[in-house]
């Protein structure tokens, strides 16, 4: 199953990749129907987002037919989980109504110095920044705002809350961290994430279940993802604006 996250989106190969999902089904309904009936819900999610252009395109068009595969990968593996099975595997845990501690309140500023870091020399320097509009004007701006902030939100949803919810189910933490990072460093190569960002983005997505896991808050890590993804698109306009936001060291 996490295999056919690589095949569909890094090799963009859709009869392979919809191949090992098929494989993976039949060696789960082998396996146990539990695993079956979860690993479904991943795939669901996977097929919808392999169907539609996986871009940074950020005319309405593509954000209308990009946003709705979003929206069917998440809500029905969430819908069929709490109507069809009932088994609410699939949560969203936005008021926890547990306050942050010292430890992640600090690691919310030192997520953006990480991003500053490392996103500007990793941008600029391989060019991959090409890889996004380039936008000067306000409308151009605010629409790669609100899709570099909604894609943010998504990965969380069903990378962190979807898919490594189902795994670990099955599998020990570790094993299904690794899976889902898996999936999530596929997808975010073909958004345009090229280049060596696999060597920052699957510690970052195995970082993210990890503390998902300790925190059980949705609303943390998005936060984290969201100050990751500000210095990204402030990263983003200097790059094709070198004049603006010129503060960065690459």
């Amino acid at each position: 199953m996490s295999f056919s996250g690589f095949v569909l989106f890094v090799l963009e190969n859709r009869v392979g990749g919809f191949g090992l999902l098929a494989l993976a089904l039949l060696l789960a309904a082998w396996i146990d129907a539990a695993l079956l009936r979860d690993l479904a819900l991943i795939a669901v999610g996977l097929m919808a987002m392999s169907l539609v252009p996986i871009t940074t395109d950020i005319s309405t068009e593509h954000m209308a037919v990009m946003g709705s595969a979003m929206i069917l990968a998440v809500g029905i593996p969430y819908a069929v989980s709490r109507f069809v099975f009932k088994d609410y595997a699939v949560r969203f845990p936005v008021l926890t109504g547990k306050a942050w501690t010292r430890a992640e309140r600090w690691y919310l500023p030192a997520v953006v110095i990480m991003g500053y870091a490392v996103l500007p020399a990793y941008m600029v320097n391989t060019g991959v920044y090409r890889n996004w509009p380039a936008v000067s004007d306000p409308e151009g701006i605010a629409r790669l705002f609100l899709g570099t902030n909604v894609l943010g939100i998504w990965d969380e949803l069903f990378f962190i809350c979807t898919a490594f919810a189902l795994l670990r189910r099955h599998l020990p933490v570790g094993q299904a961290n690794v899976l889902q990072a898996v999936l999530f460093t596929s997808f975010l190569w073909e958004l345009g994430f090229h280049a060596w960002a696999p060597l920052f983005i699957f510690p970052f997505a195995l970082l993210q279940a990890f503390i998902f896991t300790r925190t059980k808050s949705l609303s943390y890590i998005v936060s984290v993802h969201l100050l990751f993804d500000f210095v990204l698109f402030l990263v983003l306009i200097h790059a094709h604006n070198r004049a603006w936001i010129d503060i960065f060291i690459y």
